[in-house]
């Protein structure tokens, strides 16, 4: 709710403070008074187009604040936080507008571009007189305030069932491109596969045949060292010979010795032992030896084939055989991906289909909410002079391509306003009169559907008189009571229904005449309401009509 605005230097107004609460309020004054300006200014706070006419003659500036207080749960409250901007309540908007046409915004004290200040105006405010494609004239918010009028809890299951069926239709559309790339590449996927089980690598195999091949290398010299150590060991002169001549001598002795060479002798028998044990490891050795240079020429084969694969597919050599491994697994998912794509096909084709029955069913039961809104809507529009125009909701079912997660309708809100022709969009069909009776039919019919905000009437009962001017004021007085409603108006009928009334009032102030805003209490407003009714001199019956609306306003 708009709880207070403040205009600085704005077209004639060079000071105005002004105080809002619920309810129904008017703005009631003489032509060229400046109850427009008044309406600019407001729109300047909420992000409408500025430029440098609006600022007063003289003034460097044009500075527009409007107040709100708002409920905890207001939507509002959830775009300030996605813009990362504080939630401080009261919230204050505030435009500034040089006389060099640049302007500046603020909410809440805190810099902002002038678009979001106009998405959080629009959410705040909506004013009906300033025909811009918005809010209802906008052919975009139609399908969801149908939605909202038919209480359509559908719109939400189909727009999960659209979210599954794009989220199918991704992962077939993935599956097939990966398929037909690696269909691309199958010839030369088989032939690698066949390459590498045809080398058949092994983890460690490297290593294994580089040890193996440095031993063959050296195999001519191992064995000619290993000989002359046997000769060394077992020869005519070597080691076993001397030892056994050692173990003689002193054996011969040993009984004179008295046990003193028992342990030379037992060292010697371990000696001896050792020896036989170190002479059949190297005979051992040297048998193993394979001394086949094609054995060599084999291994140096295998190597250069390992190596050679390994710089070929850009890996280590102990890589091959995890390579072979996955290449395989790649080959026998290709050949078997036809029927993984079968089965994504198919649940694609079930996810259209459960979307297609869900949408079906919201467009069933948007037609009949539909019907119901014209029949509504209708009702209201003889009171308002508009009998003999009709008001349609149309309900048409989209081109495939255009489906969507709102389903497969395109909603629009048609009028004609003259028997016979063809119904058209609300703005271009209806003149600016008919126009705001218009929307304040579809306002009052939709009113427990729409997002609280403060709705504005400028003149909407422009061309009326008499019994549809009481039944634009009784609209606007039922709009109030869940709404703040605020109305520039030239009709007794509707001021007289007011919960606060205002006179807009232009007077002389030096060069530039100066408009204000003046709050009426009873009297001055029984005064206001009979002008309006007299015109320049008011008369006592003028007074008495208007003691006369007041008394049936409040009845």
């Amino acid at each position: 709710m708009l709880t207070r605005l403040d205009i600085r230097d704005v077209v004639l107004i060079d000071r105005l403070e002004l105080e809002a609460g619920p309810g129904l309020a008017v703005l009631t004054g003489e032509t060229g008074a400046g109850k427009s300006i008044l309406l600019d200014a407001l729109g300047l706070a909420l992000g409408a187009r500025s430029e440098s006419g609006l600022v007063r003659a003289g003034a460097a500036q044009a500075m527009v604040s409007a107040v709100f207080e708002l409920d905890d749960d207001h939507p509002v409250l959830a775009l300030l936080a996605e813009s990362g901007l504080p939630a401080d309540l009261p919230l204050v908007l505030r435009r500034g507008v040089g006389a060099d046409g640049k302007s500046r915004a603020f909410v809440n004290d805190q810099p902002v571009s002038v678009g979001l200040l106009r998405r959080i105006g629009d959410a705040l405010v909506e004013i009906q007189g300033q025909f811009e494609q918005r809010g209802l004239l906008d052919p975009a918010t139609h399908r969801e305030i149908l939605d909202a009028f038919g209480g359509l809890d559908e719109a939400g299951r189909v727009a999960e069932a659209h979210a599954a069926w794009r989220h199918a239709t991704r992962t077939l559309a993935d599956a097939e491109n990966e398929a037909e790339k690696a269909r691309a590449e199958e010839g030369h996927l088989a032939a690698t596969v066949d390459e590498l089980r045809d080398l058949d690598p092994r983890p460690g195999e490297e290593a294994a045949l580089t040890g193996e091949r440095t031993v063959l290398a050296n195999a001519g010299r191992l064995v000619e060292a290993i000989n002359a150590a046997l000769s060394d060991l077992l020869g005519e002169r070597g080691a076993e010979r001397s030892l056994g001549q050692a173990q003689r001598a002193l054996m011969r002795l040993q009984a004179q010795a008295g046990g003193r060479l028992d342990a030379a002798l037992a060292g010697l028998d371990r000696a001896a032992a050792e020896l036989a044990e170190a002479a059949r490891a190297l005979s051992s050795v040297g048998s193993g030896l394979d001394l086949d240079p094609r054995k060599l020429e084999e291994m140096d084969n295998r190597l250069h084939a390992l190596r050679d694969a390994a710089r070929k597919h850009g890996v280590a050599i102990d890589a091959l055989a995890d390579l072979r491994q996955r290449l395989e697994a790649r080959l026998e998912a290709l050949r078997t991906s036809e029927s993984r794509i079968g089965a994504l096909r198919q649940a694609a084709a079930e996810a259209r289909a459960a979307y297609v029955d869900r949408a079906e069913a919201l467009s069933k039961a948007r037609v009949k909410a539909a019907r119901k809104l014209d029949r509504r809507v209708v009702a209201e529009l003889a009171p308002l002079r508009l009998d003999r125009a009709r008001f349609e909701t149309r309900v048409e079912r989209l081109d495939d391509g255009d489906w969507g997660l709102h389903g497969i309708d395109r909603v629009a809100f048609l009028v004609a306003t003259n028997p016979g022709a063809a119904p058209g969009p609300i703005a271009r069909i209806a003149s600016g009169g008919e126009l705001a009776r218009f929307m304040l039919a579809l306002k009052v019919v939709l009113a427990e559907t729409q997002p609280p905000a403060t709705l504005v009437f400028d003149e909407v009962d422009a061309g009326v008189g008499g019994a549809v001017a009481a039944a634009v004021g009784d609209r606007l007085k039922r709009l109030s009571r869940d709404m703040q409603v605020m109305v520039v108006t030239h009709s007794p009928q509707v001021a007289a229904r007011g919960d606060h009334h205002w006179r807009v009032v232009k007077t002389p102030k030096g060069t530039v005449p100066t408009t204000r805003v003046e709050p009426l209490g009873e009297a001055a407003r029984r005064e206001e309401i009979a002008r309006m009714l007299a015109g320049a001199e008011i008369t006592d019956a003028a007074r008495a009509a208007a003691e006369a609306l007041l008394e049936g306003a409040r009845a």
